[in-house]
């Protein structure tokens, strides 16, 4: 019995920008925190940057027609914020605008509606120069930057993403520092974290004032968490993860501030919340829609001992080459929670894929079976959120092709397009084969 997801659902791709577009010192780009992260040593497997990534920059045309033999209806892209405005702010480099602009027409030629992420974590190494997420100027700088692309894309252009993950680069980017721009600092997480939520207020009422038609709203990172055991002590551990996790970045969007939990943790470690008069309420600016990323499951664990109160408990599935559970039930049982914790908003699935190195066989072939079977699964479980009252309207695999996978430099292949980083030559997977006749049908066999 086939599974057939609801009219005018969208089926897509995403990608970002510093991850395929390479060309980082052409027309006048600025650089980014992770050009520069990219040269410290030991930072990045193999010593890999975004240098050339997939050469997108040059071979858009030739993407674009990819998308469209797939089928895809949609494509979720980042701007390169200094590609357009190298110093983050103040001049705009009509040559970075060009290239976005060119990439909305062919994609809508194609019949592909453009998806825009204007932050995919590679800040302007100007404005880290000036702080960084850590500067509150920062949040009005990304608003100005955000009404830039609105007034040149905007007429176009009506689907917008503010930030992506914002619990990734200020986690990764300022508390472990494994990510750019490689800072370790309590306290200035905490700046990052709300600076950044700031910006997406800031950026949404920027996008309000623009008059333009469309929708908006921001994607976050996401894991669903499961109890490692039936305790109550644990079943309380499991929502001090969402606290630190979703919570922190979902609540204040639908206006629920931060979790106190949180803010109780960081207050304790001299790292409060730079929380000034009325910024909740510019946080809380209405968006259209939540956008999800997942990619696997956590098991949560209750520790006392710990200042957060919880951990992660040794995971009990096989894994992915990225160190993922294959947990495939997670996307549906995460979107059903977030569906039923924020009052059932409008979402898109703005990422979700599975790692899976398999090499071209002696025929070129690459025969992805562990991301196909993966990738019905999450689909399954999807569509049986949906079916449960969530309203999903559209999905993005991640991604169209392999990438720079950040500090894993190359060494990790999320696309359903097997990137040959010595050629750059394109080579549909069969999951690419697959993935096209989900679309075609919209849906597939139970």
């Amino acid at each position: 019995m086939p599974l057939t997801f609801p009219d005018g659902f969208q089926w897509g791709a995403a990608t970002a920008a510093y991850q395929i577009e390479g060309a980082v010192q052409e027309d006048d780009r600025g650089l980014s925190i992770w050009d520069t992260f990219c040269r410290q040593p030991a930072r990045i497997q193999d010593g890999d940057t975004g240098d050339i990534a997939c050469d997108h920059y040059h071979r858009m045309e030739e993407d674009v027609a990819l998308m469209a033999e797939l089928g895809l209806q949609t494509y979720r892209f980042s701007v390169a914020w200094s590609r357009v405005l190298p110093f983050g702010k103040g001049a705009v480099n009509l040559k970075g605008l060009d290239f976005y602009d060119r990439l909305v027409d062919a994609l809508l030629a194609r019949g592909i509606q453009p998806a825009l992420t204007l932050y995919h974590w590679d800040l302007p190494q100007s404005l880290q120069d000036l702080g960084g997420w850590a500067n509150r100027d920062t949040a009005d700088y990304f608003a100005e930057y955000a009404a830039l692309m609105y007034d040149k894309l905007g007429d176009r252009v009506t689907r917008w993403i503010t930030l992506n993950e914002p619990i990734i680069f200020t986690t990764f980017g300022h508390r472990t520092g494994v990510m750019a721009p490689g800072i370790r600092d309590l306290g200035i997480t905490a700046k990052a974290v709300h600076h950044a939520m700031l910006a997406h207020g800031k950026a949404v009422q920027a996008f309000r004032g623009s008059g333009r038609a469309g929708e908006i709203g921001i994607t976050n990172a996401n894991t669903s968490f499961e109890p490692a055991d039936d305790t109550p002590e644990t079943a309380h551990a499991v929502e001090l993860a969402r606290d630190f996790d979703s919570r922190l970045f979902h609540g204040p969007v639908y206006g629920r501030g931060y979790p106190i939990s949180v803010l109780r943790y960081y207050e304790s470690k001299d790292a409060p919340f730079p929380i000034w008069p009325g910024d909740m309420e510019t946080i809380a600016a209405p968006t259209d829609f939540l956008g999800v990323n997942l990619y696997s499951r956590s098991l949560i664990a209750a520790d006392p001992g710990r200042g957060t109160g919880y951990r992660l408990a040794p995971p009990t599935l096989p894994l992915l080459p990225m160190g993922y559970e294959m947990a495939p039930h997670a996307l549906g049982d995460f979107v059903r929670w977030v569906s039923n914790e924020y009052g059932r908003p409008k979402i898109y699935i703005t990422e979700n894929g599975v790692c899976d190195n398999t090499e071209p066989d002696a025929t070129g072939a690459v025969n992805d079976t562990v991301r196909m079977d993966l990738l019905q699964g999450f689909l399954r479980g999807l569509h049986g959120a949906i079916a449960d009252g969530a309203d999903v309207r559209a999905y993005y695999l991640w991604s169209l092709m392999d990438n720079f996978e950040w500090a894993f430099g190359y060494s990790k292949r999320f696309g359903i397009v097997h990137m040959d980083f010595e050629t750059l030559a394109r080579t549909p997977k069969a999951s690419a084969r697959m993935y096209s006749e989900i679309i075609r049908r919209n849906g597939m066999e139970a």
